[in-house]
């Protein structure tokens, strides 16, 4: 997930899409909703040194308390702010006020500890995925749930890019320009992305990396009175946690990796991965839509792909109206809402509809819809969220590479091969940090994690974001690693029903099982 024009910007997709689908409430045996937390969870103490600081110079930081109330509109999740310095080479300069919400454990008397979590992106806004993530019951019961908005992201002194309008333009621009004028225009938008990010987010800009992102959780990890850390981060939230194992080994607890992505991909073997899993996604899409009669793309898995792919064509000629005002489909927001359906299977009955309302009745609504859950876009036309601001910004930070806008053209046929569907959109997306300047003072290295307690990587077979190929990679990576497969299709495996995940997960987190390497589910 390396660049915003890519499928693959499509973060946490299968969180939000979870909460479209399912709605997280509470219900007394009389139907009625169970009301809140009338008082606040007691803090437990801190663990014997767990405020210590890795260096002294970060002493003020280590060991802060949290000071908890109910978050707006709720008598149960609870929030605090989290100090941290702008840059850990400079402590002593400016510092970043990051969001924190705690969802108490539900038997105090059995809690084990605070866990951790964070959904990817990078962009996300781990304080909603804290509070409706989708857990168990084993884990609400026994953890304080915990997630804290990277910096730049969410309530954490979020990045600003783009005004809501050029950002609606941004998505509505043609995803894989074909001509000339097209490509100008492509270019144009590329650069005045990366140039209004720091712009409008000064120095914020850059500091926001995967690096930096590591060193606030341990600072996290000392507020919360914990020695070590328990940590569930999905998606790029994976990469987030083999960063910390790395420079935080010893204060590794209890971490699971799920939907992991391979840190050590370049540029175009990240790009030929993941535009091979939407392929492969798609695919697995049609067959269901074929296999459930009167398929709107047609009777064969080969003729659905070539008629998603003319359907794509269609639109950058011709837009299709949506009941949505004056807004247009256009090829862009078809890209992305067709994209953002793949993410999770409880998707696939919208995505129907979407295509019977487009090729049957050239209404784009559906879609368009679709393409705004992408977006974390609201009817009215606000964002929820920062997060397309905050992806590109971190993934350019963390690897600032970049293919010239005249160089595309040769990565195309490559691309293609793994991805009919979406190769030329993904070697157009090599251009994303073209408009970046901003670099990182944090000096990345190998995730290894030497010396860090076992850590379960999964991985899920038929992911599009994620392919399974990098769980193998990064399992292969860190040296405690432990890897767990699920045979299915959508993104990431905790929350998708799959009893054998839920185990493997849960008894590790809970009881310290370790699953066995190789686990297959």
């Amino acid at each position: 997930m390396k660049a915003t024009r890519l499928i693959g910007a499509l973060v946490v997709l299968a969180l939000v899409l979870g909460t479209v689908f399912a709605v997280a409430v509470t219900l007394r045996d009389d139907g009625s909703a169970e009301p809140g937390r009338a008082t606040l969870a007691p803090t437990p103490a801190p663990e014997d040194g767990s405020s210590e600081p890795p260096a002294p110079d970060l002493s003020a930081f280590y060991g802060q308390t949290l000071d908890w109330a109910f978050c707006p509109g709720s008598e149960e999740d609870e929030c605090a702010t989290l100090t941290v310095p702008l840059d850990y080479q400079d402590p002593g300069g400016r510092t970043l006020d990051l969001a924190v919400l705690k969802v108490p454990a539900e038997k105090p008397d059995e809690r084990i500890g605070s866990m951790v979590v964070d959904p990817g992106g990078p962009g996300a806004p781990a304080t909603t995925y804290a509070s409706d993530g989708g857990w168990g019951d084993a884990l609400r019961e026994h953890f304080d749930i915990v997630g804290m908005d990277p910096r730049g992201v969410g309530q954490s002194d979020p990045v600003d890019c783009l005004s809501d309008a050029d950002m609606d333009a941004f998505l509505a621009g043609d995803p894989d320009p074909d001509t000339p004028a097209e490509e100008l225009a492509y270019a144009a938008s590329v650069k005045g992305f990366g140039a209004g990010c720091e712009k409008n987010s000064g120095a914020l800009a850059a500091h926001v990396s995967t690096i930096e992102a590591a060193r606030d959780m341990d600072v996290l990890r000392s507020a919360l009175g914990e020695n070590h850390l328990t940590y569930f981060g999905a998606s790029y939230g994976t990469e987030l946690g083999a960063t910390y194992a790395e420079f935080f080994p010893q204060q590794v607890g209890r971490l699971v990796l799920d939907g992991a992505v391979d840190p050590t991909l370049g540029l175009v073997e990240s790009a030929k991965v993941q535009a091979g899993g939407f392929e492969t996604a798609l695919r697995s899409y049609v067959q269901h839509c074929v296999d459930g009669g009167d398929c709107p793309l047609g009777d064969s898995v080969d003729a659905g792909v070539t008629r998603v792919q003319q359907f794509l064509a269609d639109t950058d000629q011709q837009p299709l109206g949506t009941r949505l005002g004056d807004r247009k489909l256009t090829e862009g927001l078809a890209y992305y809402g067709i994209g953002a359906a793949l993410y999770s299977e409880e998707a696939w009955s919208l995505l129907d509809r979407g295509f019977n309302d487009a090729i049957g009745d050239g209404d784009g609504t559906v879609l368009a819809l679709l393409a705004d859950l992408y977006a974390d876009r609201n009817v009215d036309g606000t964002y929820k969220s920062n997060l397309l601001e905050a992806f590109p910004t971190i993934s350019c930070l963390d690897k600032p590479e970049s293919v010239p806008f005249d160089q595309v053209e040769k990565y195309v046929p490559e691309l293609e091969a793994v991805s009919p569907t979406w190769g030329r959109t993904y070697a157009w997306g090599l251009t994303t940090c073209a408009g970046y300047t901003a670099r990182s003072t944090e000096t990345p290295r190998p995730l290894r994690g030497a010396g860090a307690a076992p850590i379960v990587v999964i991985g899920t077979t038929r992911d599009p974001a994620t392919p399974f190929s990098e769980a193998q990679a990064l399992a292969s990576q860190l040296q405690s690693a432990v890897l767990v497969s699920r045979d299915g299709d959508g993104h990431t495996a905790y929350s998708s029903g799959n009893q054998c995940i839920a185990d493997a997960v849960e008894d590790y987190l809970v009881d310290g099982t370790v699953p066995q390497d190789g686990l297959q589910c």
